[in-house]
């Protein structure tokens, strides 16, 4: 039995469960749609949101459930499938999990009113049920992630990112959804206002060290599944980039800003970025900086009674920070 495998078991019976909610959840009258979402849902991932939504709910309830969770922990990803598929057109992508994406397969125009499509289905799952507490949580996390995308994409056009913006775009890029699943887990059971506060920072610090940990895999030497450099190809800045950056003499600086900006498809030359960021410290210091965010969460989980759904909590920390892809 894998670590995800494990961390499941105190809720399978609900996942299960999930997975024929989720389905139905997705249902249309248009044939076409039915295809696309079946192809989907088929080709689902390791499922941590919903894992994290339920988890979250079970632990500050005591073992507590409710209808509505099934209906958050839809809606987180609905609107998670909405955004990766229209991910995959604005990336010009025709890859998701070794498959082929929907516009690959369907082409642009078809992927954006799939999304669309998903994204309404999100919101009237709520609106239907009165959920408006869990649609809040999800639409602040939709408006954190487009925001987070559009000042990365500024800034890289500057190569001007610093410590403090690359937290903020990573913050609302990737650990607002996290910070939702937690939030909307703790909501679903009725968890008072503080209680849900405090499960979305726990959400956020663990997304904020799951991308810190995605960022680090551009300079591993381990097979993964994507390609070392890639982030550099793209001229992305992460926080091993970045300190490097800032800790090397003003020579250096300019060969490697020189390095991003016309170099970074030159293979040869991206390789002696990757070297130059070992070499001074950059590795070393993104992950302490990993290791902050990971006690960070841990310490929040310090206040719950020992439990099963603790545990597995503790158990997916540890997973996001040593996982191998």
């Amino acid at each position: 039995m894998n670590l995800v495998e494990q961390i499941k078991l105190p809720i399978l019976t609900e996942m299960e469960l999930f997975e024929k909610k989720f389905k139905d959840s997705m249902l249309s009258k248009v044939p076409l749609l039915n295809r696309i979402t079946y192809y989907i849902v088929r080709r689902k991932g390791k499922q941590m949101r919903p894992m994290f939504v339920f988890l979250v709910a079970k632990m500050v309830s005591d073992g507590g459930f409710d209808e509505r969770t099934y209906r958050g922990a839809s809606v987180v990803e609905l609107i998670h499938t909405a955004t990766l598929v229209h991910d995959d057109v604005v990336d010009e992508s025709n890859r998701r999990r070794g498959f082929f994406s929907v516009n690959a397969l369907w082409k642009n125009k078809i992927a954006v009113l799939v999304g669309d499509f998903l994204l309404s289905k999100g919101l009237l799952l709520s609106i239907d049920n009165e959920d408006f507490d869990l649609l809040k949580l999800i639409s602040i996390a939709v408006r954190e992630m487009s925001e987070g995308e559009l000042l990365q994409i500024e800034k890289a056009r500057k190569l001007d990112i610093t410590e403090d913006v690359y937290f903020d775009i990573i913050r609302q890029k990737t650990a607002t959804l996290i910070a939702a699943c937690c939030g909307i887990g703790a909501a679903s059971v009725g968890a008072n206002q503080e209680t849900i506060q405090q499960m979305r920072k726990f959400g956020e610090y663990i997304g904020i060290a799951f991308q810190i940990k995605d960022d680090l895999f551009d300079y591993s030497d381990e097979k993964i599944g994507k390609p070392t450099g890639i982030d550099i190809k793209e001229q992305k800045m992460t926080l091993p980039l970045i300190y490097t950056l800032n800790n090397c003499s003003s020579k250096e600086k300019a060969w490697l800003i020189n390095s991003i900006k016309k170099h970074n498809k030159d293979k040869k030359r991206v390789k002696e970025v990757i070297a130059f960021v070992k070499q001074n410290g950059g590795i070393e210091y993104t992950t302490i900086k990993m290791n902050d965010y990971k006690t960070k969460a841990i310490a929040i989980l310090e206040n719950y009674p020992k439990s099963a759904y603790k545990n597995s909590l503790l158990q997916m920390i540890n997973y996001v920070v040593e996982r191998k892809i």
